[in-house]
């Protein structure tokens, strides 16, 4: 397990970096916000498009990480849901809770699958973020909304199409598999273009993400911050190696990662535009990620064993 430790150690480096940055006031608050912004809506998607439409992808892989992801996703996010509506928790609670077990930091997931595997385990790591980014956007923001007093039909379908249209990891999914399947060889310029953008795209949002790592409300809400934790490190993951399907021990590992990762920053967005608990929000993406460290390379060293 030491070994695991090593390899990943780099990628929490750049996080804690990124958080002794933001303390130390070497570049302005603004900053980690616009870097943030670019790399959601330009770098991770031309990252996305070049390894999907430049990788080797193997079609009868899409179906077993879609069934081995989707169901262990699915069925995480039905107990926190249970569990939180026995305890009486309230719906803006919930939704925190439901966020922070069954939604991953594919930034963190992504680094880690090319740090362990290198560009294999990396375009393998693509896809699985591409089964990911369309369950979550198509479950999470449904269920959410649902939560809400003054929710409304027509505004929720509105709200989850305007997502999905607008997603830029949806659509630089899509473009880079039609351009695989549809295009034979490299594109020049574009494919020159998206590799140079996706080469920096890994190191500014690691950063980005532990600028964006607060220490204060920590103490709110200890129940779900707990539910949260419990769910995302252990259910996940204990469900992932329940349900391979034929599936070779680095496509598990790579679907192990995902499941082991801590939550999405963009989380805290998310509850705020839902009318979700932001401070509970923000507890769990904090306690998780610095958790991460720690339970990721046990999770990993049990998957090693379990499988084999």
């Amino acid at each position: 397990m030491s070994d695991l430790a090593f390899a990943i150690a780099p990628v929490f480096v750049l996080v804690i970096l990124g958080n002794l940055l933001r303390r130390a006031g070497i570049v302005e608050e603004s900053f980690w916000r616009h870097g943030a912004r670019l790399g959601y809506w330009v770098l991770i998607p031309a990252l996305l498009f070049y390894k999907l439409s430049t990788a080797e992808i193997d079609i009868g892989l899409m179906l077993p990480f879609a069934i081995t992801l989707c169901g262990a996703f699915f069925i995480v996010g039905a107990i926190i849901l249970v569990i939180t509506r026995w305890l009486r928790t309230p719906a803006p609670t919930r939704g925190s809770a439901l966020q922070g077990a069954v939604r991953h930091n594919s930034f963190m997931a992504l680094a880690l699958a090319e740090n362990l595997y290198g560009t294999e385990g990396l375009s393998l790591a693509a896809l699985a973020s591409a089964v990911l980014a369309m369950v979550t956007n198509l479950s999470i923001v449904p269920a959410l909304l649902l939560m809400k007093e003054d929710r409304g039909e027509r505004s929720m379908l509105k709200q989850v199409l305007r997502d999905l249209v607008q997603n830029p990891f949806i659509l630089s999914i899509s473009a880079g598999l039609a351009v695989n399947f549809l295009v034979p060889g490299r594109i020049p310029i574009l494919h020159d273009t998206t590799a140079m953008l996706g080469a920096v795209a890994l190191p500014l949002m690691l950063l980005c993400v532990g600028a964006g790592l607060k220490v204060r409300g920590l103490r709110a809400g200890i129940a779900p911050l707990g539910l949260s934790v419990f769910g995302r490190f252990v259910l996940f993951p204990f469900f992932v190696l329940l349900m391979p399907f034929g599936l070779g021990f680095q496509e598990m590992m790579i679907l192990l990662l995902f499941a082991a990762v801590p939550t999405a920053p963009s989380s805290v967005a998310l509850a705020s535009e839902t009318g979700g608990d932001v401070p509970v929000m923000n507890a769990i993406i904090t306690v998780q990620t610095a958790m991460a460290f720690f339970t990721i390379p046990l999770t990993l060293a049990i998957g090693a064993v379990v499988l084999g």
